[in-house]
């Protein structure tokens, strides 16, 4: 029989303190609006709230297909950083592939920044609520 890695209390903590947060929903869509945002501002692109969006749809379809691979029917919201890695993968690539078909750019050096500028966003707040749920 094989032995179990033991989970960290704090992840358990999270756990149970996330079983019903769909703010962590709203929180990953802000946030892949963000980095849509400053991406069109770092390319002086139109800021306009409108244009964000449009950059960010394909992201934001990918976020959605993460949370419901993760969640896969539980009322759990991915807020870990072991939930979170599919649902950027998720947005990563799934945007990525919507990207390609509508004909939009996604040029190696894009997809480079989008997925480590993603990683910080929907990764990073994820492990500080760990880290702070382990001190708690």
């Amino acid at each position: 029989m094989a032995a179990t890695a033991p989970v960290p209390a704090g992840s358990v903590r999270l756990a149970r303190r996330a079983r019903s947060m769909p703010w962590a929903a709203l929180l990953d869509v802000l946030l892949v609006v963000t980095f849509a945002a400053l991406g069109r501002v770092s390319h002086s692109e139109e800021t306009a709230l409108t244009g964000a969006f449009m950059t960010a749809w394909p992201f934001l379809v990918g976020t959605v297909v993460g949370w419901t691979l993760v969640r896969g029917g539980s009322k759990n919201w991915p807020v870990t950083v072991a939930h979170g890695i599919p649902v950027w993968a998720s947005t990563l690539i799934v945007g990525m592939l919507i990207r390609v078909v509508i004909g939009a750019g996604t040029a190696l050096s894009f997809i480079l920044v989008a997925g480590s500028v993603l990683a910080v966003f929907l990764l990073g707040w994820r492990w500080l609520a760990q880290r702070y749920a382990t001190t708690t």
